[in-house]
């Protein structure tokens, strides 16, 4: 009998083992098929064999030598690198612009922007078109391993093939620079390629942009635009635990790691939806950092500076054009939603009349000269009253801008702007969180009152 049971239970062993072990076998199987599902051959970059310090030359075709790119092509993708704020994060602070180093946080670890120029040893000077390509719209670098998605090729794999090529030639026109690349400094087990390839499984997708016919050709180019190239849901879409984008592109707000704010939800009329905006002012905004509804701080100025004044008029229409459709049903329907803020506002923690007291005191000390005593705001200088940014659900763009000051983009448009003051070396914590609660729950503002805590998260 002994020897039966232990005959029978071996067999069991043996069974589980089978079975795990063919589920492994088929997870890895799929994970490998996802990783590789849509991304398109590459073939090397010939007679690549650059000398160190040269220029990138003329860009290459894929597999064969082609004459260089002509003014136009050059011009152009110039224009798209800004569009997609290229520079704007591979240019280390004090750095040459594109010859990477920037150091982006994320919830994951510190990731370090890599060299675009056509540096032969550490930029892209022997990479192909059709390597540069894969890497932007698949994720995959010249070598085959797969890059983090901190690099939003999430939103480029939307970029078309001549924009790629185009974006490619200006880059290898460029000055090479020799600057090595700093490998990423993330948590186990996230730098791993095996967690890379699961998450792409999960998260990722190769979608090329397809036109939808029942709108226009001007919206169509927005939604590339805003979708694709500029990679403005890498920023405002709501995301879980693993960075992966959930409810769908649209959905919003999360917060930008690198500096702490919030980056809005771009469907939610209570955050930065623009449905009920004039065409007019969603385009002053991106095309001069401020409109009549609105003023761009904090990462968005820096996308303002950096890249979306840079665009040509017709392309900033089309992309107020997009945004103001996302969703109007949508963004009426969170419109008209009971206010999280508004009950938690509702539900005064003790000491509530203390702080907002406190708070009272030193608004009344630093800021009434500009903001007004009753937040009406000033010439020049937006009001706090009613203002839909000082009650999001979340209290960190109003922190970081007591904190860090805020300032609008200098664009032609608006050359001089106002800027507030920074406060964090006059203010304690206590004080930050005693004004932003004042401010988010006077005047009628009905949000929620701030913690000490929540300044500190915010750092």
């Amino acid at each position: 009998m002994s020897a039966r049971r232990s005959a029978a239970a071996l067999r069991r062993l043996l069974r589980v083992l089978l079975a795990t072990t063919l589920l492994v076998v088929l997870a890895t199987a799929w994970v490998l098929w996802r990783n590789f599902e849509g991304e398109e051959p590459v073939r090397a970059r010939e007679g690549s064999t650059l000398r160190q310090g040269e220029a990138g030359g003329p860009p290459q075709g894929d597999g064969g030598t082609q004459p260089p790119a002509d003014a136009a092509t050059l011009a152009r993708g110039e224009y798209l690198a800004r569009a997609g704020n290229c520079l704007g994060c591979h240019t280390a602070r004090g750095g040459e612009p594109g010859a990477g180093g920037r150091a982006i946080a994320t919830p994951f670890g510190t990731v370090y922007s890599s060299n675009l120029t056509p540096d032969a040893d550490t930029g892209l000077g022997r990479w192909s078109a059709s390597e540069f390509r894969r890497a932007l719209r698949h994720g995959r670098s010249r070598d085959g391993r797969l890059l983090t998605p901190a690099f939003p090729y999430p939103n480029f794999t939307r970029v078309t093939r001549e924009d790629a090529d185009s974006i490619y030639a200006w880059v290898m026109s460029r000055p090479a620079v020799k600057r090595p690349n700093r490998p990423h400094d993330l948590r186990f087990p996230y730098g791993l390629q095996a967690a890379l390839a699961v998450w792409r499984a999960l998260y990722f997708r190769t979608e090329p942009f397809v036109p939808d016919p029942a709108r226009s050709a001007a919206w169509n180019r927005g939604s590339y635009l805003v979708n694709g190239l500029g990679h403005c849901m890498a920023c405002h879409a709501a995301r879980n635990f693993l960075g992966g984008t959930v409810q769908g592109p649209e959905a919003g707000g999360a917060i930008v790691s690198a500096q702490h704010w919030y980056a809005p939800s771009l469907a939610d009329a209570r955050e930065a939806g623009v449905a009920d905006w004039a065409l007019e002012d969603v385009v002053a905004l991106l095309q001069t950092g401020t409109s009549p509804r609105g003023t761009a701080m904090g990462p968005m100025a820096e996308v303002v500076a950096r890249s979306t004044q840079h665009l040509a008029q017709g392309d900033l229409r089309a992309m107020a054009e997009y945004l103001r459709t996302l969703p109007p049903a949508a963004a009426a329907a969170a419109a008209t939603a009971p206010s999280a803020t508004a009950a938690a506002a509702a539900r005064r923690p003790p000491g509530w009349a203390e702080t907002m007291e406190r708070g009272r005191q030193v608004y009344e000390a630093h800021c009434t000269g500009c903001h007004g005593p009753q937040g009406e705001g000033t010439p020049g200088i937006r009001a706090l009253a009613g203002h839909r940014a000082v009650v999001l659900d979340t209290p960190h763009n109003v922190i970081q801008a007591i904190r860090h000051g805020g300032f609008a983009p200098a664009t032609p448009g608006n050359p001089r702007p106002f800027g507030m003051p920074p406060f964090r070396a006059l203010l304690s914590d206590d004080e930050v969180a005693a004004v932003a609660s004042h401010v988010r729950g006077s005047w009628g503002n009905d949000a929620g009152i701030v913690q000490p805590l929540d300044v500190w998260r915010a750092r």
